[in-house]
């Protein structure tokens, strides 16, 4: 239990430290809403001073009239448009957080690759929910935080200068109301980061699960898979229920002390106006002032639960951008040309599994091709792992050009490679757009070059738009040999000097895995290229040495084609 409250209070740091770096970040904009919210609370002071005389004037003790009416009216207008400007502040400063808050999270994510054991899931709910759970703290909360203390005061110093008992009682209620606040938010912020926790295990195996469907089927795992949802789903209702409860609870609180409040400063005036008061204007003013006096209060408590579920997503998010800049070289320049060697590498997933790779060693030369062959399970993707830093060595050494990868930072080591999965991915956006994805500072000449080389322009002429062809989401579909043909463009165009191409053929038909490695012939021009495969046609028909792997070792060496 110790070890648990101690990550708590670790957590709840890190996360108001990340706060309280974005606010700075923030600078006037963070600001600007509270000097209005400021005004807002004036106006609405002097509007009650004007009905005070408006009602003691139609009581007989005043003389308030028509001008004492149209001031309120005006000050009422004025104060309408200044929550209008306020509350276009607000967004504008949540807009701005969400945003910056979000983009370094893409960036952490990015920069983990895959590297990163996150399921799917949680990373989108990092990116989504708990992003978005921080909105309300820049936008309601810290603004209702700062009005809620300077407001009240500035009300309890006016009405203490005419009527010194009535201030006392809106200071004591003022102090009260964040006390029982406190008594009934302890553990807000526990409960809303375990209700985000709850959550992001919800998404996370939500989202494997409907990617692994048809295997859940196959081995008859469905229903207790439903099952098990069924749970995380009960969890998050139950932790749900208990953020709702606290918030209830501090919300009566704040409503009882304003009413109570506002009873006894209107028994207490009105038996002295009873009595001939001496002051009835003031009188008045004491007794409408007060819902002026409990209004930041009210909002300070409405975004309370907004500032605990904040920190409860910043200490989530804490840790991932918290992480120091990666330890290593950065390059001068890419290298023209790469020569890779492999030194008794040993990588290990798990110390309950066996090795990926135990012990693996070959030496590539500059220009030279490789193809990796073996089962599934041999190694091959985690060689292209290594080279693409997802992955750093357990022991042994990897080497380009003599010098040891692991001296690189992981990004500086992906800038000297063009990377080809079975199935790349295909954006949004037109033909040509995802091909620059490699280089996006490439120009026309370059993308159509690219296109050329890899057979994508055979299939694109017949497009209506050609390269400009809209395809991914709501655009023209790809054929999974067409889409193949993309990625290798972008392995043309990226003009790296290490190409890693995996399972490159895989699900094409004979005609289609032609055309495919024709494009890889090419690409393999005066690159350096690894290729993992099972293909027949591709062990066959591509140029180079084949090296077949079997439990993470080398099991034999032969030329490509034999």
């Amino acid at each position: 239990m110790a070890e648990v409250l101690r990550v708590d209070r670790a957590a709840a740091k890190a996360g108001r430290a990340l706060l309280g770096q974005e606010l700075r970040r923030l600078g006037g904009r963070a600001w600007l809403p509270i000097v209005l919210g400021l005004s807002v609370a004036a106006a609405g002071v002097a509007q009650a001073f004007l009905l005070a005389r408006l009602v003691a004037g139609l009581m007989g003790l005043g003389n308030g009239g028509w001008p004492d009416l149209a001031g309120a009216a005006a000050l009422a207008l004025l104060a309408a448009a200044l929550v209008s400007a306020q509350e276009i502040a607000q967004g504008a400063s949540g807009r701005a957080a969400r945003a910056g808050l979000r983009a370094r999270v893409f960036a952490a994510l990015l920069a983990a690759g895959p590297a990163d054991g996150r399921a799917a899931g949680e990373k989108a709910s990092l990116a989504v929910e708990r992003v978005e759970a921080l909105d309300g703290y820049f936008s309601r909360w810290l603004p209702a935080a700062v009005l809620a203390l300077l407001v009240p005061l500035g009300i309890i110093v006016a009405v203490w200068a005419f009527d010194w008992v009535s201030g006392l009682v809106l200071a004591v209620m003022g102090l009260l109301v964040p006390v029982g606040m406190a008594v009934a938010g302890i553990g807000a912020a526990r409960a809303s980061r375990r209700q985000f926790d709850a959550l992001a295990r919800l998404s996370g195996r939500f989202t494997d699960r409907v990617r692994g469907l048809s295997t859940l089927v196959q081995f008859n795992r469905a229903e207790d898979e439903a099952q098990a949802l069924g749970a995380a789903a009960e969890e998050l209702r139950l932790r749900t229920m208990r953020v709702l409860r606290v918030a209830f609870l501090s919300s009566g609180s704040l409503e009882f002390l304003a009413a109570g409040t506002l009873a006894y400063l209107a028994w207490r005036h009105g038996a002295l106006l009873g009595a001939s008061h001496p002051n009835p204007v003031t009188a008045l003013w004491c007794i409408l002032v007060v819902p002026a006096f409990f209004q930041p209060l009210r909002n300070f408590s409405a975004a309370y639960h907004e500032a605990q579920s904040a920190r409860g997503a910043a200490a989530a998010l804490a840790p991932l951008l918290a992480e120091s800049e990666p330890p290593g070289l950065l390059l001068e320049e890419v290298p023209p040309f790469v020569a890779l060697s492999f030194t008794e590498v040993k990588l290990t997933y798990a110390p309950e599994r066996p090795p990926a790779l135990d012990g693996l060693s070959f030496s590539l030369a500059a220009g030279e091709t490789l193809l990796l062959s073996g089962p599934s399970g041999a190694g091959k993707s985690s060689v292209l792992a290594l080279l693409l830093g997802f992955r750093r060595p357990d022991s042994g050494r990897i080497a380009i050009n003599g010098q040891d990868i692991t001296r690189l930072r992981p990004a500086e080591l992906r800038r000297m490679v063009a990377h080809v999965g079975q199935r790349p991915h295909i954006f949004a956006g037109t033909i040509a757009e995802n091909i620059a994805v490699a280089r996006p500072e490439a120009g026309r000449a370059a993308i159509e070059a690219a296109a050329e080389a890899a057979q994508v322009l055979a299939f694109t002429d017949d497009l209506p738009d050609g390269l400009d062809t809209r395809v991914g989401e709501g655009g023209h579909g790809l054929s999974g040999g067409q889409a193949q043909r993309v990625g290798l463009a972008r392995a043309f165009l990226r003009e790296a000097p290490l190409i890693l191409l995996d399972e490159p053929t895989a699900s094409l038909d004979p005609g289609t895995e032609e055309v495919v490695l024709e494009a890889i012939r090419r690409l393999c021009l005066g690159r350096t290229v690894l290729i993992a495969t099972h293909s027949a046609a591709a062990l066959r028909g591509l140029p180079g040495r084949v090296l077949a792997l079997e439990g993470g070792r080398a099991a034999g060496r032969r030329l490509a084609g034999e």
